[in-house]
């Protein structure tokens, strides 16, 4: 997998404002902006992105993946 296909995926499956992946082929980082974040604590937020991998996650496509998860009014004052 690379990061297009992985930002893609997630991008499919959670409706999200903003997200960018970036990795080496196994470890992975991405930060996602969604709605869907809100009123959701840090496991659940990122319980709802793995989600959107499904099998990927399992079969070790998707060694590692960590995360910045952000509402919209949280991304909105988060300098980037």
């Amino acid at each position: 997998m690379n990061a297009e296909q992985i930002q893609s995926m997630i991008a499919q499956g959670l409706a999200c404002d903003h997200v960018v992946v970036d990795g080496d082929g196994r470890h992975w980082q991405a930060v996602v902006v969604s709605a869907q974040f809100e009123g959701l604590r840090l496991i659940a937020r990122h319980q709802k992105v793995y989600a959107t991998l499904g099998s990927k996650m399992h079969t070790d496509e998707v060694h590692a993946l960590s995360m910045k998860t952000y509402t919209p009014a949280e991304w909105a004052v988060v300098p980037h």
